[in-house]
């Protein structure tokens, strides 16, 4: 599927970091969506998945139960109705909702509830799934270890796969129309009480649940659209 409206400014920041976290605000690509994939916000759940937030093993790793009933409902996975031009298949973010979409088709779509950048690291515009990985390392830029000394020793090395890292149990790799790399991820987090906030350092986190879910229906390739709406 060929990428319209592709995100400009990311050839002038691709050196700034490796590892899928943000860039400054400043550098940020301009907001370009489509007002057509831009649906009302979905109140009705049609089918919800609060069981599906237990123990679970995946990989060899033992993920913990999520305490659900303490993550507002608006946040919990679900199909909800949701009219969209967008082909089936699309992902669509709103981070000013806090929910990424999968059209589902028949005007139905996979919600879920979702961390977003904070201030000064949100972005927005229109990419696909390159790649994607099961457990994945964590490689943090050089200009996050200068805000954040104590993860200085994980920017070569990188953070083995597990229960404490920051990219939980799944990533998927945003790159633009061009072939490059975002730097943005949607991706996984042990920090289940961070959804529905504004509280990552630019990429897309779901609760680890979620984001093995997603993972499971996104194929890497231009047939999986991205549009990232603020």
């Amino acid at each position: 599927m060929r990428i319209r409206n592709a995100m400009t400014a990311l050839g002038l920041v691709a050196t700034l970091a490796a590892a899928g976290y943000a860039i400054p605000a400043a550098a940020k690509p301009s907001a370009i969506a489509n007002p057509a994939t831009i649906a009302a916000p979905a109140t009705d759940a049609l089918k919800t998945f609060d069981s599906d937030y237990g123990v679970t093993s995946d990989n060899g790793f033992q993920l913990p139960a999520i305490p659900i009933q303490k993550v507002k409902p608006q946040f919990r996975r679900q199909i909800v109705s949701y009219k969209s031009d967008e082909a089936e298949g699309t992902i669509i973010v709103n981070t000013r909702e806090r929910h990424l979409y999968y059209i589902l088709g028949n005007g139905e779509a996979m919600r879920y509830g979702i961390g977003v950048g904070k201030q000064g690291f949100a972005w927005s515009g229109t990419a696909y799934v390159a790649w994607k990985q099961e457990w994945p390392s964590w490689h943090p830029p050089k200009e996050m270890a200068v805000r954040r000394p104590e993860i200085a020793k994980y920017v070569d090395g990188g953070m083995n796969p597990g229960l404490s890292n920051p990219l939980g149990a799944r990533a998927m790799y945003l790159y633009n129309d061009k072939g490059q790399d975002t730097l943005f991820r949607l991706h996984g987090t042990p920090e289940w009480a961070s959804i529905g906030t504004a509280a990552s350092s630019g990429c897309i986190r779901l609760m680890n649940q979620d984001v093995i879910d997603l993972y499971s229906r996104v194929l890497p390739g231009h047939s999986t659209k991205v549009v990232v709406i603020q």
